[in-house]
């Protein structure tokens, strides 16, 4: 198994590897989405309290979920890479970290577009949506300090330091809803299995079709990264070399 793994973690392996898979996730990702959308904006009934306005959590829902696991497997990747020192660890984390962001800041503008019919004003400091925002603040510092260091290998260490002491934050915003006395509905499993399975199963679409979307995403981000790393070697001078022939 490890021996398999290092040979994922070669750069030139992990470049070709993440090229044939992106055309299959990105293809299973927006028929994916598109199903769960369509199903959930045009047929899915309208809910008897919220009316239409409901539908927003198929957009709002999935993304609040994958902000929080984006952000765990950025840390099972930062953890790898300063443990075991693994170079591609770090970039996946790194691909991962804009990705996650825009996650975030989705579930975040949609929480507060349902939040004003609901709650009767676009933000309240409730625990649920302020530890969201401290996610978003994570995934930028994140990305900042990526970009603050040159050599590759610190920011990567400096990106993975951040990643781990920033997990503490997940679980703050997963039981935020039962620590504390908050407007916020509880968590999304709990929301899956309360709504009726006409509204729930187009739910679950688009939280597939998000999590092919982020992994879509991740893979051609690394792509590009891998090959900004490693530039100076001659196989990636080849890749560059065919790209400029086409």
């Amino acid at each position: 198994m490890w021996k398999a793994l290092h040979q994922l973690a070669r750069p030139e392996r992990l470049y070709q590897l993440s090229g044939r898979l992106v055309p299959w996730f990105a293809i299973a990702g927006v028929a994916t989405l598109l199903l769960g959308w369509i199903w959930g904006f045009g047929f899915a009934p309208a809910d008897y309290q919220q009316g239409d306005s409901f539908r927003i959590m198929y957009i709002h829902v999935p993304a609040a979920m994958w902000s929080m696991g984006i952000y765990a497997a950025m840390a099972v990747a930062a953890f790898t890479g300063l443990v075991w020192q693994m170079k591609m660890a770090d970039l996946v984390a790194a691909a991962m970290a804009p990705v996650g962001a825009v996650f975030t800041f989705i579930a975040l503008v949609t929480g507060s577009a349902w939040g004003k019919p609901m709650w009767g004003t676009w933000w309240i400091w409730d625990a649920r949506l302020t530890s969201e925002l401290v996610l978003l603040f994570l995934y930028m510092g994140v990305i900042a300090l990526w970009h603050a260091f040159d050599d590759r290998r610190t920011a990567g260490r400096a990106a993975g330091v951040l990643i781990l002491v920033g997990v503490v934050n997940l679980p703050i915003i997963h039981f935020s809803v039962q620590w504390w006395n908050t407007l916020h509905q509880g968590s999304s499993g709990i929301l899956q299995q309360a709504i009726a399975p006409v509204m729930r199963t187009p739910l679950r679409w688009a939280i597939l079709g998000y999590l092919l979307l982020f992994i879509t995403l991740t893979l051609m981000r690394l792509r590009n990264l891998i090959l900004l790393t490693e530039r100076h070697r001659p196989w990636a001078l080849d890749v560059a070399k065919r790209g400029e022939q086409k």
